[in-house]
C-alpha cells in the first residue's frame, strides 16, 4: 500500500514550493525591492530615452547615457542648492523632537494655542490633565516616530544601486518582454501575453511619469509657500509633504497633517491661513492639474489605494507604502486584461486592446 497517492503528493509538493517562495520573498525582500524600484525608475526614464533614440542613428546606448547624464546634471543641481538646508532643517526638527514632546505633554503648546484663540479656562484645563496623565505615552510616541523614520532613511542605502540596475532595464527590456512572450507555445496564448505586456508598459509607464510630476510640482508649490509665511522648518516639511503627494489619496492627507502638526508644534501662529491653502491646493490639484496630466490612464478607487497604502505600509513600512499603489495598477492591469480576453475571439480581444490604448 502506498503511502501518499499521486494527487496528495502533488499537494504537498506544491504546498512546499510556495513556502519556500514566500521563505525566498521574506529573506531575500530587499534586493527584490531593489530590482522593483529599478524597473519603476526604467519606467520613468523610458520616455525620454524612447525620444532621443532617434537623434543618434538608433543608438539606445547613447539614448540612455545621454539621458543619464542629464539627469545626474539636474540631480547635482539640485542637492547642491536644495540639500544642505533641507538636512540642517530635518536634523534641527529631529533634534528639537524630545523638548517639543515635553512641552506637548507639559501644556505650555497648548496654553500658547488657547491664549491666542481665547479657549475657556476649563477647555485649557481639561487638555492639559489629558496630556499630563498621557505624557509618557506622548513622550515615546513621538521619540519612536523620529527614531524609526531615521533608521529607515539610514537604511535606504541600497537606493544606489537603483540607477545602476535600471539600466540593464532600459537596454534589455524589450528581450526580457521577447523571452517571456516566446516562452508561451500556443499562438493564441501568445499573442495574448504580447498585448498584456504592451498595455501593462504603457499604463504604468505613464501613470508613474504623471504620479512623479504631481509630486515634484507640490514639493516645489509647498515649499515656497511656506518659506513665504515663514512657517519653522519649512525647508524641510514642505519637500516631504510634496514627496507624500505620490501616493495617491493618502499622500496628500499625511503631507498636510504633517505640515500642520510641524506648525502646530512649533507654535506657528497662522496656521488657518496654511489649512486653507493646503484646501486650494488639493482643490487644484485634484481638479486642475491632476487631470491635465494624469488624465484617465489609470482608475483606482480610493478604497482600493486605502487598502493598498496600509497593506504595504504593514508589509514593507515607509518602503510598501511607496510600492502599494504602482503594485495595485498592476494587479488592475491584468486583472482587467482577463476580463477582456475571457469572452471575446481573439481578433475581437485584440482590436479591443488597441483601440483602448
Amino acid at each position: 500500500m502506498k503511502f501518499l497517492d499521486k494527487k496528495t503528493a502533488q499537494a504537498l509538493f506544491t504546498a512546499l514550493m510556495f513556502a519556500l517562495a514566500l521563505l525566498f520573498v521574506y529573506s531575500a525582500w530587499r534586493v527584490i525591492i531593489c530590482f522593483l524600484f529599478a524597473i519603476f525608475f526604467a519606467y520613468l526614464l523610458e520616455a525620454p530615452v524612447a525620444r532621443l533614440q532617434p537623434l543618434f542613428r538608433g543608438s539606445r546606448n547613447m539614448a540612455i547615457a545621454v539621458v543619464y547624464l542629464i539627469f545626474a546634471a539636474v540631480l547635482v543641481l539640485v542637492l547642491a542648492l536644495a540639500a544642505p538646508r533641507v538636512t540642517q532643517e530635518a536634523q534641527t526638527l529631529m533634534q528639537r523632537s524630545p523638548q517639543l514632546a515635553q512641552q506637548i505633554s507639559g501644556g505650555q503648546i497648548i496654553g500658547q494655542v488657547a491664549t491666542e484663540h481665547g479657549w475657556s479656562g476649563e477647555t485649557r484645563d481639561r487638555i492639559q490633565s489629558f496630556l499630563m496623565n498621557h505624557r509618557g505615552e506622548i513622550i515615546n510616541a513621538i521619540q519612536t516616530l523620529v527614531l524609526r523614520a531615521a533608521r529607515t532613511v539610514q537604511g535606504l542605502w541600497w537606493l544606489l544601486l537603483v540607477p545602476i540596475l535600471a539600466i540593464f532595464f532600459l537596454k534589455d527590456g524589450s528581450k526580457f518582454g521577447d523571452i517571456i512572450i516566446n516562452a508561451v507555445d500556443d499562438k493564441r496564448n501568445r499573442q495574448i501575453v504580447s498585448a498584456t505586456i504592451a498595455q501593462m508598459n504603457s499604463m504604468l509607464g505613464d501613470f508613474l511619469r504623471a504620479q512623479l510630476l504631481l509630486s515634484v510640482l507640490a514639493m516645489v508649490v509647498i515649499t515656497i509657500f511656506l518659506s513665504a509665511m515663514r512657517v519653522p522648518y519649512a525647508i524641510a516639511v514642505g519637500p516631504a509633504a510634496g514627496a507624500l503627494e505620490f501616493i495617491p489619496v493618502v499622500g496628500p492627507i499625511l503631507g498636510a497633517l504633517l505640515v500642520l502638526g510641524v506648525g502646530f508644534l512649533t507654535g506657528y501662529h497662522h496656521l488657518f491661513w496654511v489649512f486653507l491653502f493646503l484646501l486650494l491646493w488639493r482643490g487644484i490639484q485634484d481638479y486642475v492639474t491632476s487631470p491635465r496630466i494624469m488624465g484617465e490612464k489609470l482608475k483606482l478607487h480610493p478604497l482600493a489605494v486605502l487598502f493598498g497604502v496600509l497593506a504595504g505600509g504593514e508589509v514593507g513600512g515607509v518602503i510598501g507604502v511607496f510600492l502599494s499603489i504602482p503594485a495595485l495598477c498592476t494587479f488592475r492591469i491584468l486583472w482587467h486584461t482577463w476580463q477582456l480576453y475571457r469572452g471575446a475571439p481573439i481578433h475581437e480581444r485584440l482590436l479591443t486592446t488597441f483601440q483602448e490604448r
